[in-house]
């Protein structure tokens, strides 16, 4: 079941807000009045002047819930990293951060951009709702860009009609994590400038032949582990609406199938490249 967090959050500061507002405007003017009028004192002065519970409650939690809603929909979102279609830059049990106006503010819940700030650019780590389920958050990486041709062919991306490098790295060497990805080959490429990691299986065939030109109002994404990463090469390219953020932190990596201490210390901290 999906759970619509930036809803809640919405709900909770109406409610907590609408709660503390009316009460304030018009039922605690009414109890000092009463207590001037009455001429109480002392603990019945207290008493009279004490707010109800609920009232309370709104008040306490209202700022809180507003400045978590305010961080969480124009600031910084934090995500999960459930599988491994973004290893070797991105493992299984990593917690980013992603910056929710790298490309523009969105209001909550309905996901309206109302102040432009920029548009993602290839080679970016992204954070996006899914074309076919929405409620689901997907992350991979842009490399095409509106109006770009991509070609993927034996293993190697093409754009524009242009080589995209790959350097050898050696054999990936997956001794923690789960051992999936076990003797795939790491390699280092060049996405016009952009250098980051990626994994390929020799021996794997998977989605090998890819011609397609992005349509406008759209980006292209791949995973950087190019054998095991459902992405646009498909389900098509991901609308502009979807985007969510751009991915810019690790900071925590907890995985409790892993061998060992489910923490890795060493990725805390870790910028995404």
């Amino acid at each position: 079941m999906h759970l619509d967090f930036a809803g809640i959050l919405v709900f909770l500061t109406v409610v907590t807000g609408t709660i503390w507002g009316i009460d304030a405007l018009l039922f605690a003017p009414r109890r000092r009045a009463e207590v001037v009028g009455g001429g109480s004192l002392g603990d019945d002065t207290a008493g009279a002047l004490r707010e109800p519970v609920v009232v309370d409650y709104a008040r306490s939690f209202f700022p809180v819930i507003l400045i978590v809603l305010i961080i969480r929909s124009f600031l910084f979102e934090p995500f999960r990293i459930p599988s491994s279609s973004m290893m070797p830059t991105l493992l299984i049990g990593d917690f980013i951060l992603v910056n929710k106006f790298a490309y523009g503010l969105r209001l909550p819940v309905l996901n309206t951009k109302f102040l432009e700030f920029g548009e993602p650019q290839r080679g970016d780590v992204t954070v996006f709702r899914f074309p076919k389920d929405p409620s689901v958050d997907y992350i991979k990486r842009i490399v095409g860009l509106p109006g770009d041709r991509i070609t993927y062919r034996d293993k190697v991306l093409f754009i524009n009609g242009e080589r995209m490098d790959q350097r050898p790295l050696g054999r990936f060497m997956d001794n923690t994590y789960r051992g999936e990805m076990r003797g795939a080959d790491q390699l280092m490429e060049d996405l016009s400038g952009v250098q980051h990691d990626i994994l390929v299986r020799p021996n794997v065939r998977g989605k090998n032949v890819i011609d397609f030109v992005v349509p406008e109002g759209h980006f292209f994404a791949m995973g950087d582990n190019r054998d095991n990463s459902n992405d646009s090469r498909f389900w098509g390219p991901v609308p502009e609406e979807n985007l969510v953020g751009k991915a810019f932190a690790i900071w925590m990596n907890w995985d409790p199938s892993r061998s060992g201490f489910p923490v890795d210390f060493g990725r805390i901290g870790d910028s995404i490249n």
